[in-house]
């Protein structure tokens, strides 16, 4: 790891508007895995600090196949198969974040994240403030966070709001391939520590990209609400998979008469 080190050496309520660009492409579907795989595939690709780590990640391609392809295409001091030691993996993470590269550090499920919370808190969140802004600790956490199907209790709890709390730290959980691909591109140049929580249950779900979204540019701002159904009576929120439920309950409020946002 120290080898690969030297070598490398206001929220705001509105409709996102996309980068456009001259190409001339149409729509096409993708799954939110292959979203997360292409964002973090372009980002390595242009830029030769950002690496990714965890257990996993590498060799047996990420145990949900989110990394698939990557050891093959940029190595393993890129793609660093760990131990599964998250207080370790993620320690050094942080630390090789101070030291001027960009690690996406993959945790295998986010209720893992609890063995490296002091790292997460009190030293990627904490140390842009207390260094005065000389030391900043663009990182990225991510991996899937929330319930999914037969895997018991330890699997099973969603940290949004556990994390949304902490000072310091920027929380991401997206919903659909669009999101899944420009949040994760805009998390990972992102000069601050953000936490990325995706949903099992969701990866291999399938949604179109639109043009705009295929481009090696689309960055989609963090912060930002997106409207995914207009509506005059009255306003659902909601995120990560709870988006499709809200989509559901909006469909029947219509039956209704209700024009549900």
């Amino acid at each position: 790891m120290q080898a690969m080190i030297r070598r490398l050496l206001n929220p705001q309520r509105c409709a996102r508007s996309f980068h456009t660009t001259s190409r001339v492409m149409a729509a096409k579907d993708m799954t939110v895995r292959d979203a997360l795989n292409s964002a973090m595939d372009e980002e390595m690709a242009r830029d030769p600090t950002v690496f990714v780590m965890g257990e996993e990640v590498g060799d047996y391609q990420g145990a949900y196949k989110v990394t698939r392809g990557l050891i093959q295409k940029y190595g393993p001091e890129r793609v660093i198969d760990t131990p599964i030691t998250e207080i370790g993996f993620t320690g050094m993470g942080v630390g090789a974040s101070m030291g001027g590269l960009k690690p996406i550090v993959e945790f295998m499920t986010f209720n893992f994240s609890m063995q490296a919370i002091d790292h997460i808190i009190n030293s990627a969140a904490k140390i842009n403030y207390m260094s005065a802004g000389d030391i900043p600790c663009p990182i990225v956490f991510r991996g899937p966070n929330g319930p999914a199907a037969s895997v018991a209790a330890q699997h099973s709890q969603c940290f949004a709001s556990w994390y949304g709390h902490c000072p310091g730290l920027k929380v991401v959980s997206p919903f659909d391939s669009e999101d899944a691909r420009g949040l994760l591109k805009a998390a990972i140049r992102d000069p601050n520590p953000v936490v990325f929580l995706e949903n099992e249950l969701l990866y291999g779900n399938t949604f179109q990209l639109s043009d705009e979204a295929q481009s090696p540019d689309f960055v989609i701002p963090i912060g930002k609400a997106k409207i995914m159904r207009p509506g005059t009576d009255v306003t659902i929120v909601a995120f990560s998979r709870m988006v499709q439920m809200a989509l559901e309950a909006a469909e029947k409020l219509a039956q209704e008469g209700i024009s549900a946002e």
